[in-house]
Order: structure tokens, then C-alpha cells, then sequence
């Protein structure tokens, strides 16, 4: 491996790295859960990419099982909290149009 390979992976590490720091550090502070959710894509993502990238170093396919079923979680739990959130926007009364 050259020089320069190793800096290149060394550069990914820390990007991966900051991205999901920042990722859990919004998903701790949040402040709504839409805030959550987009966090947590990002850390679903971020994962994708990490196991992406160990499998363009090592020239491997044998995790590609484990990233379909990562994509469709984060798919799946942003449509569940889509939903949920959408009936409680609808069950929610609004004082718009209030008699003031």
C-alpha cells in the first residue's frame, strides 16, 4: 500500500467519523423528532458508506446482504415516522382561524 493510499483511507476515516459523530449529536439534541429522523438517515447512510468503502479496499462483495437490509430499515423507519407524524399533524386542532 502506498503513501498516499494510506493518507487517502486515513482522510475517510475522519470524515466518516465526524458524520456520525455529528449524526448521534443530533439525534441526542434534536430538538423535534424530524430533526431525529433526518439524523439518524444520515447515520444509516454514513454506515452504508463505511461498509461500502471497506468493501472497495479489501475487493469484496460478501456484505452487500447487510447493506440491502440496512437501506431498507432506514426506508422503513422514515416512512413509519413520516405517517405517524402526518396523523398527528391532522389530529392536532389549529387556532388559525380562532374567534379572537
Amino acid at each position: 500500500m502506498t503513501a498516499a493510499l494510506t493518507v487517502l483511507y486515513f482522510g475517510a476515516g475522519i470524515l466518516f467519523t465526524a458524520g456520525v459523530l455529528l449524526a448521534v449529536v443530533r439525534i441526542v439534541r434534536g430538538p423535534s423528532i424530524l430533526d431525529r429522523v433526518i439524523a439518524s438517515d444520515v447515520l444509516l447512510t454514513t454506515l452504508l458508506l463505511v461498509i461500502g468503502a471497506e468493501m472497495v479496499v479489501n475487493g469484496h462483495t460478501r456484505t452487500i446482504p447487510l447493506m440491502v437490509v440496512l437501506a431498507a430499515t432506514a426506508v422503513f423507519g422514515t416512512i413509519a415516522v413520516a405517517r405517524y407524524v402526518s396523523k398527528q399533524d391532522k389530529a392536532a386542532p389549529t387556532s388559525e382561524g380562532g374567534d379572537s
